[in-house]
């Protein structure tokens, strides 16, 4: 398939190779000899540009439940960052609508290879159409209909990237406004990848002073991420408040269990970052002792109710963006059929 599809865009065409996440190494080979060959060609002017060479990953580390440990596996991303950055792009829209944003956008592109990482299970809409547009253009931003810190500094920021860690960062959001609703707290999601490196290392990173701006320079960070921790972590590690950044990823725990039982065994889920900004966030006292008690009480609820009933609790899978959580609820399914 990897052959085809090179060999298709060589004849002035376009196309998308869709691939299981875990599954993808298997060309591992293939895309640096394609990536080193794109890199050389930028030097050479008579090489006419080419339609970029576009990888779909789905089925996805957690989206693999049923399948198991062998099919859990989100390091290609890992592998295509090294690279050079004139060269690989890395998507991972957060719901429907930007997953089309960025579809259009991939095709429209020349001479680079990118890679969109989203589950095949149907996906959520966070934003109408034009907002996605907007956010997959700018690659990154606040989304305040989830925030509440418009009035002054945020006590903590919640970061995500990819589909499951921005569902489940919402979903922490909201029992946060339940059990802390004084907390300022800044939602921030991540589209564009390379947005986290510095400009001096690719050309679509953030300037110092917007990352400042967005992250801060001193408040906690807690940032759930699609793949393994530490690619988070080597691409912010000069920027001003690395230290505070705290990084839920795959962790290599995995097993035939339910889907959200997948974010808990790695600590991705909800529970979990909640946890981590009580353990982070500044002035909570005696406040967090309660807070603590009642996400420690859903960990073991869920614990037990998978073991007796081999699925994931109706709260948890029939979840929605509550208007308790801020202001704006989530889309009604006729809006975001129409969107």
């Amino acid at each position: 398939c990897q052959g085809w599809l090179e060999g298709y865009l060589l004849t002035g065409r376009h196309g998308f190779f869709s691939c299981y996440e875990a599954f993808i190494h298997i060309i591992d080979s293939m895309f640096n000899q394609h990536a080193k060959w794109l890199k050389v060609c930028h030097g050479i002017p008579w090489r006419r540009p080419i339609a970029s060479l576009n990888y779909l990953l789905s089925s996805h580390v957690w989206r693999q439940d049923h399948n198991g440990f062998s099919h859990q596996d989100p390091g290609f991303i890992d592998h295509v960052v090294n690279k050079k950055a004139g060269v690989i792009r890395v998507y991972l829209p957060p719901d429907a609508n930007c997953l089309l944003s960025v579809t259009d956008h991939c095709l429209r592109s020349r001479n680079y290879v990118n890679v969109v990482v989203a589950g095949k299970q149907p996906a959520p809409v966070w934003l109408n159409m034009n907002e996605a547009i907007q956010h997959c253009t700018a690659g990154l931003g606040i989304w305040e209909w989830a925030s509440n810190d418009r009035d002054g500094e945020p006590d903590v920021v919640m970061a995500c990237c990819g589909d499951v860690p921005t569902l489940e960062t919402l979903a922490a959001v909201d029992l946060l406004r339940r059990h802390l609703p004084e907390l300022k707290v800044r939602v921030i999601n991540v589209v564009d990848l390379m947005k986290l490196q510095p400009p001096s290392e690719h050309p679509h990173g953030l300037s110092d002073q917007d990352f400042d701006a967005l992250f801060t320079k001193d408040k906690p960070i807690v940032f759930a991420f699609h793949g393994y921790p530490w690619l988070i972590h080597r691409l912010t590690y000069r920027r001003t408040n690395h230290a505070n950044m705290h990084v839920r990823g795959y962790k290599e725990e995995g097993t035939t269990t339910t889907p959200f039982d997948m974010c808990v065994l790695n600590d991705l889920d909800r529970f979990h970052l909640v946890r981590d900004v009580i353990d982070r966030a500044p002035n909570l006292g005696a406040r967090a002792a309660y807070a603590k008690q009642a996400i420690d009480n859903a960990l073991t609820e869920h614990r037990q109710y998978i073991a007796e009933h081999g699925e994931d609790m109706p709260e948890i899978l029939n979840w929605k963006w509550s208007a308790n959580a801020a202001k704006r609820t989530n889309r009604s399914s006729t809006e975001a059929d129409n969107a």
